[in-house]
């Protein structure tokens, strides 16, 4: 009886989806008011494809996805406004967009750069709550952004697409403005793969079954949807009946194993070139690795030729080496890892990319060292700290190791970058 009572007086959790809209987009042109108004597109590493673009590119049907170079000539005659992928511009506006709307509610989680999820509780007014987010996010960090609210995480989000598609809703949809025939509408309009968590291949196989749409899928019989699909599918239709079946994390989970990697903006077979790679990759590692509290036993290098020239002999190869003892020293990660790229390494080849992967990482207060292996050393954590600190302050790069300078010829193509507005001192915008 008391529990009736209670679930009375507690109205049942919500959860909002708060999503940047175009942000990579929008976080160029935040700082470039001429933009307004104009078509952008935004390219992936080496300028290859295009990857973000803002509604005016959208209604030009650019294709996303698109190679960049077959298109640059009809680009430049539209008027678009094209741009290398500056990361370290949308990660710190992804960071203060976050906090913003972390202030709403206790419990977040941020699922990727430019969306989280937030737990509402208590009475609220979801058009009134929905409309505040939109107005703080924009006002203090100057992106525009969707908030959709529903009972469960996966309706959450497609409420958060509903927002987007009709203007009408002015960038709020709550899930409980539907009736049991709206809800069902919505759900036989939409495409599978417009469910989070159904990518094409699923949706393939959910066709092949008859599931035609959401609602159908709603609609099965969860055991044998367990028994087909497993219980990552059951858990969908679950959420699309409301029912939630997917916890909000608080912590991002530490990643098991952290990669860095990226293509040369031309090919090389100079290994000054491969070692200043390596030496990037493994410091960029290190500082991920630290960022979540991490230490790694292992440290893996890979090497490639460009698969596609057909024309160039072609090589590949990886070797993963231990770490002396479980470390999230940068010094230490890329000394290993230039003892890996030694072994791997071959003359004669022209090479296209090269990595660096840890492995094995364990939560360091939770690591139990070797009897016998020498304690971590107290000041080289707090240079790593320190060096991290300068980095975070005055922008990527400002402290690296020597290593990094070798060469330059393994730097990725960036024809079209903007300044790092917000991370670096010597980017910073000027008044005249």
């Amino acid at each position: 009886m008391r529990e009736e009572i209670l679930s009375r007086a507690t109205p049942p959790a919500r959860y909002a989806l708060i999503d940047g809209n175009s942000f990579f987009c929008n976080c160029e042109r935040l700082f470039r008011p001429d933009l307004i108004g104009r078509p952008i597109v935004v390219l992936s590493n080496n300028d290859g494809c295009i990857v973000a673009r803002s509604r005016e590119a959208k209604e030009l049907d650019l294709p996303m996805g698109a190679p960049f170079h077959p298109l640059r000539a009809a680009l430049r005659r539209l008027g678009v406004a094209v741009f290398s992928s500056n990361y370290a511009l949308y990660g710190d506006i992804s960071r203060r967009m976050m906090q913003v709307i972390g202030e709403f509610s206790p419990e977040q989680e941020i699922y990727s750069i430019d969306e989280c999820f937030l737990r509402l509780t208590g009475e609220f007014d979801s058009q009134t709550q929905g409309r505040a987010i939109r107005r703080a996010v924009w006002q203090r960090v100057g992106i525009p952004c969707a908030v959709g609210i529903a009972p469960t995480k996966t309706l959450a989000k497609f409420a958060n697409h509903l927002a987007k598609q009709e203007r009408g809703y002015r960038g709020v949809f709550d899930w409980h403005w539907l009736d049991e025939h709206g809800a069902a509408r919505q759900l036989e309009r939409a495409a599978l793969t417009e469910i989070w968590g159904i990518g094409r291949p699923l949706a393939e196989q959910l066709l092949r079954h008859g599931i035609t749409h959401p609602r159908a899928l709603a609609e099965r019989e969860p055991a044998w949807l367990r028994r087909r699909f497993g219980v990552v599918v059951e858990r969908i239709a679950q959420e699309l009946n409301g029912l939630p079946s997917l916890p909000l994390e608080d912590f991002a989970q530490g990643k098991q194993s952290i990669l860095s990697s990226r293509s040369f903006s031309r090919l090389t077979g100079d290994i000054d070139a491969l070692r200043a790679s390596v030496a990037y990759h493994a410091a960029r590692a290190a500082e991920k690795l630290r960022a979540q509290r991490g230490v790694a036993h292992l440290v893996g290098v890979s090497l490639r030729t460009n698969p596609h020239r057909q024309d160039l002999p072609q090589y590949r190869n990886y070797c993963c080496l231990a770490l002396p003892q479980p470390s999230d020293d940068t010094l230490a990660i890329a000394d290993t890892a230039a003892r890996a790229l030694a072994a791997i390494y071959r003359e004669g080849y022209a090479y296209q990319k090269a990595g660096v992967m840890l492995l094995e990482i364990r939560p360091a207060d939770r690591l139990h060292y070797d009897l016998f292996a020498p304690l971590p050393d107290g000041k080289r954590q707090r240079l790593m700290q320190t060096i991290d600190s300068i980095n975070r302050r005055h922008g990527h790069g400002t402290l690296r190791l020597a290593a990094e300078g070798l060469s330059q010829d393994w730097r990725m193509r960036r024809a079209f970058l903007s300044p790092c507005y917000t991370t670096s001192w010597t980017q910073l915008p000027v008044a005249r």
